[in-house]
Formats: structure tokens, C-alpha cells, sequence
């Protein structure tokens, strides 16, 4: 299934889209929203009985917004792609490096990008989105599969300076509003025949940025989800990004601007895409 959240920001409806492309509601068939409570194997696995042919359509175009409500954590893996590690000089990592993003980073799959205040180096960051859907602690590899709901793009986008200049930990380069578009839809684990042979891709303008398969994650899906569980228990409806391949700004040296326009996306899994605006108040 293709899960989605659809509506005005703070006001989302749960939907799926059918085998014909169509959106359509879910607001009568499950309770609550598509979080934590429905993305177990029974949850997923009872909504995918329901006829999709009986749910309304839903007409126009409207907005997505993150597929997962209520996400409790945004976890973020850096430098797992060899040719990333190497274009940001930085040593391939022995074990996963792995970082939060504020979760009111979270936006919609086409919400713009806003540059922070002060901003002179925001980057952008193709990457595959892991949703959990079972309480996972000090899981095993072999056994992680199970812990997972489904997966999703996600852009990581990162203010560069804030990262790697001005000292301390990577996050705030990577929880600043709007850095984290998330879908456009959670696509379930049954739907994707090997995460690891998935191609991904970003355009900045129209310019091809990034190319890459998760094929060259140094480490994969399964390992990820074991060696973050030995760490932090992960919760259903938690989210991580799993790196990003060669082709960012930071080694481009060419950063984001007001006015650019991003498309990005991963085969079988979406596309977003993003106009970056100018730092806004509330």
C-alpha cells in the first residue's frame, strides 16, 4: 500500500492512493491517523483487506504532508554512502554515524524549503526514509525486517556552516524548520521487493545533482535498524534516514538559494519536489 497524509498543514486526513493512481480516504475506516497505533503488521495488514474500490475519491490536487503523524523521533545516518564519505573528505565510518533532526523539522514532500536566518550553506540530500512500525530494542539484524512498517523519500536537507563550522554536534546543521520533507507516500515493506537495489536521484533547477542506488550503502536497512535498537528503542511511527550518495552542495561548493527549485525521488517509493523561499518569521 501507499499510505499518505493529505490537507493543510496541521489539519492532514489519512488516504491511501489505489492501484489506479487515485487518492482516496481513509477517515472512515481507521481510527486516528496514519501514526504509531496503525503501522503494526496486524494494522497494515487488516487496512489492506478493505476494498480500495469502496473508499471515496478524493478530487483536485491536494497538499501531502508527512506520511507518519506524530513522529517521535527523526534519526539521521551520516556518511553511509562510500562516495559521499569521500567527496566530503571525511574517513568511511566503521560503525554507522548516526544524529537526530528536530522533528519540527518535519515538512510535506512539496512544502518549500525556507533558508534559516543567517544561512550561507544549505545543501540538499537524497535519501531512503526507514519507517518503524514495532517496538524494536536491541534487535538483531536477522530479525529487523519485522520492525519495519515501510519507507519513504526523504530529503536531508542541511545548513553546512552550522554543521561542520560553528562547533558542537551535527544537529543543528540538520533540525532547522522545513529540513526534513518527508514522502510523498509510506509505501509498505510488502510493496518493495529489495530495498537494496533501489535507485535514487536530485535535480537542483533541472540540473541533475545526485545519482545513486541503495545498493552503495555501506550499511543496509537491516543493519541500521539493529545497531540504532542497541542505542535508543525505536518506536512505531519513528523515521530514519539512511544517507545520501555523492552530488551535494558541500563538495559542489553550491548551496541552496531563494528561488531555486528541487526534485528529487527513489524508484517504486515517490517524488518530491521543493521551491526554496527566503527565512520567514512565524
Amino acid at each position: 500500500m501507499k499510505l499518505v497524509r493529505y490537507g493543510r498543514p496541521g489539519k492532514e486526513k489519512p488516504g491511501l492512493i489505489d492501484e489506479e493512481g487515485k487518492l482516496r480516504d481513509l477517515s472512515g475506516v481507521i481510527s486516528g491517523d496514519i501514526g504509531g497505533e496503525n503501522l503494526s503488521d496486524k494494522a497494515l495488514r487488516k487496512l489492506s483487506k478493505i476494498p480500495h474500490d469502496t473508499l471515496p475519491v478524493v478530487r483536485g490536487n491536494p497538499r501531502f504532508g508527512v506520511p507518519v503523524a506524530k513522529v517521535g523521533k527523526f534519526i539521521g545516518v551520516g556518511l553511509n554512502y562510500k562516495d559521499h564519505a569521500k567527496e566530503s573528505g571525511m574517513p568511511i565510518p566503521k560503525e554507522p554515524i548516526i544524529f537526530l533532526k528536530a522533528t519540527t523539522s518535519l515538512s510535506g514532500p512539496d512544502d518549500s524549503i525556507m533558508l534559516p536566518k543567517g544561512s550561507k550553506k544549505t545543501d540538499w540530500e537524497v535519501e531512503l526514509g526507514i519507517v518503524i512500525g514495532e517496538r524494536a530494542r536491541n534487535v538483531s539484524a536477522a530479525d529487523a525486517e519485522k520492525y519495519i512498517a515501510g519507507y519513504c523519500v526523504v530529503n536531508d536537507v542541511s545548513e553546512r556552516e552550522f554543521q561542520l563550522e560553528r562547533g558542537g554536534q551535527w544537529d543543528k546543521g540538520k533540525g532547522c524548520d522545513t529540513f526534513g520533507p518527508v514522502g510523498p507516500w509510506l509505501v509498505t515493506r510488502d510493496e518493495v521487493w529489495d530495498v537494496n537495489k533501489l535507485d535514487l536521484y536530485l535535480e537542483v533547477n533541472e540540473k541533475r545533482m545526485q545519482t545513486g542506488s541503495t545498493s552503495d550503502m555501506i550499511f543496509k536497512v537491516p543493519q541500521l535498524v539493529a545497531y540504532i535498537s542497541q542505542f535508543m528503542t525505536l518506536e512505531p511511527g519513528d523515521i530514519i534516514a539512511t544517507g545520501t550518495p555523492a552530488g551535494v552542495g558541500l563538495a559542489r561548493k553550491r548551496y541552496l538559494k531563494k528561488g531555486d527549485f528541487v526534485r528529487l525521488g527513489i524508484a517504486g517509493l515517490g517524488e518530491q519536489q521543493q521551491d526554496v523561499i527566503g527565512y520567514q518569521e512565524f
